[in-house]
């Protein structure tokens, strides 16, 4: 008798009725064959055993028949893979003579390998020969920028002092100075308060007076951020003696206007001492005067 087959994936046939142990055995023929296994289910790029078996649980077939398909299946595969495997037998031996001699280009990819890794190496010691070279570069330019820094600020103390020794008549002016130094001493003079009749003190107007006390008070804020420098440690005699001649001026000035009795002259010249940061001076002269 002929087979017929149904879909894995239809319903299940209807039980027979309990009762029927007398049916004979030529009418399990009529019943339908599963279909054989589908051969795009084994060509799947996910293919795995246990996801196909899942598949196969409403498959009308024993245990025993499903392996018998499976082994044919694999006797199958197997068979045409030796047919596969004749028919381009030829092809086989000229792949396998092809790959002889293999073992010479690995060794020569593997020394060029080695010589790359040394010619990195190098270049990689030489990056770090030159990042260390342009770190001390930084390092010392970085050094010449303090000096810099540094010289510019001992030239300004420098000229700051020189400017009131030859202010103070400590030190003679030069010929090409004296005659910017005298145009200053008008402008000071034309500043002066003339209701109270200032005149000078010494040849020293007090305005100038009051202006080289700034400029006292500028040098001795450069004196202090370079005070442990060796030039300005040597300076000391030179900024004692500008402080002295200073303080003497201003107690010449003061004693002056004290005999004359202008009061705004003395409270100008008392101005004068604090900006300077001598009030204590001030004080010690007016207390010699009332003695």
């Amino acid at each position: 008798m002929s087979r017929f087959y149904i879909d894995d994936s239809s319903s299940p046939a209807s039980p027979t009725h309990p009762n029927s142990d007398s049916a004979s055995d030529s009418e399990t023929d009529t019943l339908p064959y599963p279909a054989p296994l589908s051969r795009a289910s084994f060509l799947s790029p996910t293919f795995t055993p246990q996801s196909y078996l899942s598949t196969l649980s409403n498959r009308h077939q024993t245990l025993e028949d499903l392996r018998s398909d499976l082994r044919a299946r694999s006797a199958l595969l197997s068979r045409e893979l030796l047919d596969l495997v004749n028919t381009h037998y030829t092809d086989f031996l000229t792949l396998g003579a092809s790959l002889r001699g293999g073992d010479e280009k690995v060794e020569e990819v593997r020394v060029g390998l080695l010589g790359f890794g040394k010619e990195v190496g190098a270049l990689a010691e030489g990056v770090g020969e030159r990042e260390a070279e342009v770190a001390e570069l930084v390092k010392e330019r970085e050094r010449i920028r303090r000096g810099v820094v540094v010289g510019r600020r001992l030239m300004g103390f420098e000229e700051g002092l020189k400017g009131l020794e030859e202010g103070l008549g400590i030190v003679e002016v030069p010929a090409s100075d004296s005659e910017g130094e005298e145009e200053a001493d008008e402008y000071d003079d034309e500043d002066e308060d003339e209701d109270e009749d200032e005149g000078v003190v010494g040849g020293v107007s007090l305005a100038k007076l009051s202006r080289h006390v700034l400029q006292w008070r500028v040098v001795q804020e450069a004196e202090k951020g370079l005070a442990e420098h060796p030039f300005v440690v040597a300076q000391a005699s030179r900024m004692a003696k500008v402080r002295g001649t200073l303080l003497l001026d201003l107690s010449a000035a003061l004693r002056q206007a004290k005999a004359a009795g202008a009061k705004g002259r003395v409270i100008k010249i008392m101005r004068v001492y604090a900006d300077m940061g001598e009030a204590g001076e001030a004080v010690n002269v007016l207390k010699e005067l009332k003695a």
